[in-house]
This record gives C-alpha cells, sequence and structure tokens, in this order.
C-alpha cells in the first residue's frame, strides 16, 4: 500500500501538467478591422485575408508584419509580436505549483502562454 501513494500523486500531478496549454491552446485568433472596411491583409508568416474585418488563427507565439492594402488608400504595415498573457501567467503558476517543471515545459514548449499584441488590429487607413 505504501507504494501505491506515490503511483497515484505521479498520476494525478500528470494530468494537471500543461494546464494553460489544456485550458488556452496554442493558437489565438488574430482579429484585424480597418476603416474604411475591404482592405486586404498579408502576413510575413504567411497568413491573410482577402476583406477586413477578418480573424486569422495562428500560433501564439508568431512574431511577423500585417501589410494592409486597400486601393486607393495608402499601405499600412502593423508589427505584430507577443507577450506573456495574464490567464496565461496564472496557468503556469499553477503548472509550477502543481505540476512542476514537466508542466512549465509544456506550456512553455507550446506557446500556451502567450498571447498575440496588439489584438485586435484596429488602424484607419488614409484614403
Amino acid at each position: 500500500m505504501n507504494l501505491l501513494k506515490p503511483i497515484i500523486l505521479t498520476f494525478c500531478v500528470a494530468q494537471i501538467a500543461g494546464c494553460a496549454t489544456v485550458t488556452r491552446g496554442s493558437t489565438d485568433v488574430l482579429e484585424i478591422n480597418t476603416d474604411p472596411a475591404g482592405a486586404q491583409v498579408e502576413t510575413t508568416n504567411g497568413f491573410s485575408c482577402t476583406a477586413t474585418p477578418c480573424a486569422i488563427k495562428m500560433k501564439r507565439k508568431s512574431t511577423f508584419v500585417a501589410n494592409i492594402t486597400k486601393p486607393g488608400c495608402a499601405p499600412m504595415a502593423v508589427n505584430v509580436t507577443h507577450k506573456t498573457a495574464n490567464a496565461g501567467a496564472a496557468g503556469m503558476a499553477g503548472n509550477v505549483l502543481v505540476g512542476g517543471i514537466i508542466g512549465l515545459g509544456v506550456d512553455a514548449s507550446t506557446s500556451a502562454t502567450q498571447d498575440l499584441v496588439p489584438n485586435p488590429i484596429s488602424v484607419k487607413l488614409d484614403c
């Protein structure tokens, strides 16, 4: 019976390791709004949308430039990066307390603690 307790404890810890990954996932949705609407967006990491407003699903730890164009308007470029989110930091802290290094490693490797910034992108085009 003494051997059973450590096995059960290990199983329980393994089940909750990577909490932020489970609750937040490794992708985020970037929302892009322009005034006037209908602009095309192409990102330097290979994503695009044909007309704003639009939303693009991508990895939370992405760093790229969103190039926004519309005929008759000046093109715009918006730098997008990532930061540790409040919810991601809370999930990571829970992993350190309960799941230890394993949970911390899982969340760090999947980028579940990160959020894209700025998000949403809202720009007024010069037309």
